[in-house]
């Protein structure tokens, strides 16, 4: 009896901490602010002034292997091609919010 409590309690944990929101998840209002004024001279809308097709749709980011909070940080964080590097420019927490907002908007069309 007592194994199987032990077995459902630990069952219950996993479940809570599988299921359940970071405490301290993204701001995507403060990211929005942030794309604002850091992105939008680029990717105004979702686009992509300099690469057309590579866009910030969800198709696109899909596409090209950039559809997570991860993969949007690293591109953010380091840059790639003609995307300059925010490294310096932006603090960690900041681009984490830009991250969630770009993914949140590619969820919504843009």
């Amino acid at each position: 009896m007592k194994r199987i409590i032990s077995l459902l309690l630990l069952g219950i944990t996993i479940f809570t901490f599988a299921f359940s929101s970071p405490a301290l998840a993204a701001d995507t209002v403060n990211g929005a602010k942030i794309f604002s004024a850091n992105c939008a001279a680029c990717h105004a809308g979702g686009r992509n002034l300099v690469q057309a097709q590579k866009t910030l749709k969800k198709d696109a980011l899909e596409k090209y292997g950039l559809y997570s909070e991860a993969a949007i940080i690293s591109q953010v964080t380091n840059g790639k091609n003609a995307m300059p590097a925010f490294k310096g420019r932006l603090k960690s927490e900041q681009i984490e919010d830009v991250a969630a907002y770009v993914l949140e908007q590619a969820d919504k069309g843009w």
